[in-house]
């Protein structure tokens, strides 16, 4: 009886222990292949394994100390380089215009004007040192009772570039003289009181209007400033000098020879004109 007592007081208290989880229970294992639900904790010191805030935002990473960028950010404008000075300096074909200003002053009695009008050059640069440059120069002459009317002229300038920036020119060629009416007083004698071409022996009295050509020359001195690989801009300084051969048709003809009557002057002029351009190569 009492070895029967003694077993139900033990089952007694295992039951009981039971019911109130005394007994430690071991963690059920997880099926072979699925993923482990809580993460091992890192030893003490380790880095962590976190994303970085910015990552889990969605935002850029930032670039590392030193890295270069690979935006080419906003376009910079720049001088020209040495390497378009010296494009300049090979030889090639050349094309200028250009604006000039200056005054054309009569000698030896001949009339004076002031000078506006264009300038087109075109050459070749033969090297470093030397260009051939052919410059035709149309220009409106006024004053009141001197030169008035169109002068114009084209000389073959050959150049010597002294720096790649200044050069100076030497030009021959021709120029002319076209006049309308100018109200200036003629010289005697009148078309109408010859019978034969008459040639002047000075401009000390100029005809009433003169239509003519001749021989011209230049001195040119320059200073051109390298735009970029393909233009250039300029200024210059030219002493120009002139001497025409004006004609003067009387609507007459010699009746021996049937030629016409005219009157012949020659006009000696000297000037200068300050000059802007832009060339192209």
């Amino acid at each position: 009886m009492t070895a029967v007592r003694a077993c139900a007081i033990v089952a007694g208290i295992a039951v009981a222990s039971s019911a109130r989880g005394d007994t430690p229970t071991a963690p059920a294992s997880a099926p072979p292949g699925s993923p482990s639900t809580a993460p091992a904790s890192a030893p003490p010191g380790s880095p962590s394994t976190a994303p970085a805030p910015s990552a889990a935002r969605g935002d850029p990473p930032a670039l590392a100390p030193g890295k270069p960028s690979d935006d080419d950010g906003e376009p910079r404008l720049s001088l020209p380089t040495e390497a378009d000075r010296d494009a300049w300096q090979t030889s090639g074909f050349r094309l200028g215009l250009g604006l000039a200003y200056g005054r054309l002053a009569g000698l030896r009695g001949a009339p004076s004007g002031r000078l506006i009008g264009a300038t087109v050059r075109i050459g070749l640069r033969l090297d470093r040192s030397w260009s051939l440059v052919a410059s035709f120069q149309y220009a409106v002459a006024s004053q009141s009772g001197g030169l008035s009317g169109l002068r114009f002229a084209g000389t073959l300038d050959p150049t010597w570039h002294i720096t790649p920036s200044l050069s100076i020119a030497f030009g021959l060629g021709f120029g002319g003289i076209v006049e309308g009416s100018t109200g200036r007083m003629d010289a005697t004698p009148l078309p109408d009181t010859i019978d034969t071409s008459y040639t002047f022996p000075s401009a000390r009295t100029p005809i009433a209007s003169c239509s003519g050509v001749g021989v011209a020359g230049l001195a040119r001195l320059e200073w051109a400033y390298v735009l970029g690989p393909r233009s250039q801009t300029s200024v210059s300084l030219e002493a120009i000098g002139q001497w025409t051969g004006c004609v003067d048709d009387t609507n007459r003809v010699e009746p021996d020879t049937g030629t016409a009557i005219v009157r012949r002057q020659w006009w000696p002029h000297a000037g200068a004109t300050l000059g802007w351009s832009i060339a192209w190569r």
